[in-house]
């Protein structure tokens, strides 16, 4: 459908105060020599075309820039701008993807081709819903459309030359909310983000690193050609790899033990390589660390020599004869030499300081390695008969799984006769027995030993219990002793005098009397100051053990336990001291 305008000049004006090229229903411009950086208006920035398809906005005008609208003449109606000093009309909020307008204000006897000949300047026209109430909804095939339709919001139409209401009204664009622009919007974000997710996925598959060689299955003939890798240091590697796989995969069983076990034993002999090849790493490693020293020390001697150069230079004999110049030259070198040396020196002396630090540290575990105790020793042993133990169990558990396989392999062959595998088997028998003797020895020994160290720990268990009572004691007659220095009786009448200082002490007595008949298995210091601070919390721990010493027809201590539950434990003997007494 094409309706030519009466006036496309006037259009093309209007369009152009925007920045924009009037188009088409077909999509073609209407000035070929359009050109969008020239508007009007000088102090409007042109707005480059949009590509249709991309759903780019243009960016808005300024608010405070003022654009001038000019009538439009169609070939049915007019259009007249609206009052420039009035407040641009009010839109609401673009919906994602829009592609439909809401026209309002339409005449009365305003038809569909008038509004298809005003609106078609805009774009291409896909609907339009028209409702008698003089509004309608118009659909266009491209985002960017429905910014040049807005343009038109405000605009006061008049259908011919006719001044009749119904043949007049203000024109209301705004932005529409359809269902079809949102599905059409939904499917192209998806389409995007499915090209991201495929992007993605091919950039990760690009970055990927390749997928290791697969791994074959174990079989005799590749038995065998692993094992001579294992043998080469260059094909190492790879065949331990192999190992590897071939070992979590399940491949050992009772046949293929013994190959398995050669090749183990195989990659064992290639530990002893890998501690030279590190030695000599290690070794060059010193030697390129003494080179560095001995380079940064004979560098170090130069810029001395250098620097020396310039502090003789800069005495009054030589430096007189300096222009001002060279003076000033000759100062600024000795700075950056004295700056590079003082540099080198402390990288140096870093260098000393960390070798100082790993000598002290060697210093420091020779002597904790030659304090070793006796009770350190026995230990070693304990674990050295466990290891052992272990081992002959591991030979014990070989002979039995060799002995199975013979058994085996003589019921498959069916030859039960034959006089070389009886004594094999006799031999295996014996050996087995001997194995068996030998282990059990061994267990007893490693029991004994197991005992002795007990019996050594729960000694110096003992020991340790016996010298803090020995503390105890000596730190009691310290203080009894300052107690009678301090006092102002003489030595005798103190000696003559109660015990019971105090009618304090006295209520101590019979508290502590009393708390210890009722457990008549004794109670530790601890557990009496305990429920003493319930009633006091100043008393002190020491007081009362002084206090029950000095007691002993009232209290008496005793050891108790065996072993780590050695405790002391105070006990009630006061019906014991009264016969005694």
């Amino acid at each position: 459908m094409t309706l030519p305008m009466s006036d496309p000049t006037a259009w093309a004006t209007a369009m152009n105060n925007l920045g924009m090229a009037p188009l088409g229903i077909a999509g073609q411009p209407i000035l070929p020599d359009f050109d969008p950086a020239l508007g009007m208006m000088t102090g409007i920035p042109p707005i480059t075309p949009m590509m249709p398809g991309l759903g780019i906005v243009p960016p808005p005008i300024p608010p405070d820039m003022p654009v001038v609208k000019e009538i439009i003449h169609c070939k049915s109606c007019t259009l007249f701008p609206p009052n420039p000093n009035l407040p641009p009309p009010a839109t609401r909020e673009r919906p994602p993807g829009c592609k439909t307008v809401f026209v309002g204000g339409l005449p009365e006897n305003g038809t569909e081709q008038i509004i298809v000949e005003v609106f078609e300047q805009c774009g291409e026209i896909i609907a339009i819903r028209k409702s008698k109430k003089n509004f309608c909804h118009i659909r266009f095939t491209e985002e960017y459309m429905v910014d040049k339709a807005l343009y038109l919001s405000g605009y006061r139409i008049r259908l011919g030359s006719s001044t009749d209401k119904k043949d007049t009204g203000r024109l209301h664009v705004d932005f529409a909310q359809a269902r079809d622009d949102l599905y059409e919007w939904e499917c192209k974000q998806r389409m995007l983000a499915r090209e991201e997710r495929h992007r993605r996925r091919m950039e990760e598959e690009r970055l990927r690193p390749p997928s290791p060689p697969p791994v074959v299955h174990y079989s005799d003939h590749e038995c065998s050609i692993v094992a001579e890798k294992l043998k080469d240091d260059s094909k190492f590697s790879e065949a331990v790899q192999t190992l590897l796989t071939w070992i979590e995969r399940g491949e050992v069983n009772r046949r293929s033990a013994n190959n398995f076990y050669s090749m183990i034993q195989s990659a064992n002999s290639h530990v002893r390589r890998l501690v030279n090849e590190k030695a000599t790493h290690e070794k060059d490693m010193e030697e390129a660390k003494e080179k560095f020293k001995q380079a940064l020390s004979g560098i170090l001697i130069q810029f001395e020599q250098i620097v020396a150069v310039y502090h003789s230079a800069s005495k009054q004999k030589a430096w007189d004869h300096f222009t001002k110049a060279q003076r000033k030259n000759i100062s600024v070198w000795c700075k950056q030499a004295e700056e590079i040396r003082n540099i080198h020196n402390d990288e140096l002396m870093g260098i000393r300081r960390e070798e100082e630090m790993e000598m002290s540290d060697d210093e420091i575990e020779e002597t904790t390695e030659t304090k070793e105790t006796e009770e350190s020793a026995l230990v070693s042993q304990t674990e050295a008969l466990k290891e052992e133990n272990d081992s002959l169990r591991w030979q014990l558990d070989a002979y039995r799984n060799e002995v199975e396989l013979l058994k085996q392999e003589q019921g498959k062959a069916h030859r039960e006769d034959d006089p070389n595998k009886e004594q094999q088997l006799k031999l295996l028998q014996q050996a087995l027995q001997g194995m068996q003797q030998h282990l059990l020895k061994v267990q007893e020994e490693y029991k004994r030993k197991e005992a002795e160290l007990e019996k050594i720990k729960d000694d110096k268990l003992q020991v340790e219990k016996m010298l803090e009572n020995l503390k105890e004691k000596e730190n009691c007659a310290s203080r009894l002793c300052a107690s009678s220095q301090d006092s102002d009786y003489p030595l005798e009448k103190t000696m003559n005098s109660s015990p019971v200082k105090s009618e304090r002490e006295a209520l101590l007595v019979g508290i502590i009397s009393t708390f210890l008949h009722v457990h008549p298995f004794g109670a530790s210091i601890e557990y009496i100051c305990s429920y003493l601070n319930r009633l006091d919390n100043k008393i002190c721990t020491s007081d009362v053990e002084c206090l029950m010493s000095r007691l002993q027809h009232t209290f008496k201590q005793e050891m108790t336990g065996v072993g780590a539950s050695l405790e002391k434990r105070w006990k009630f003997c006061g019906f014991e001291g009264l016969k005694l007494t």
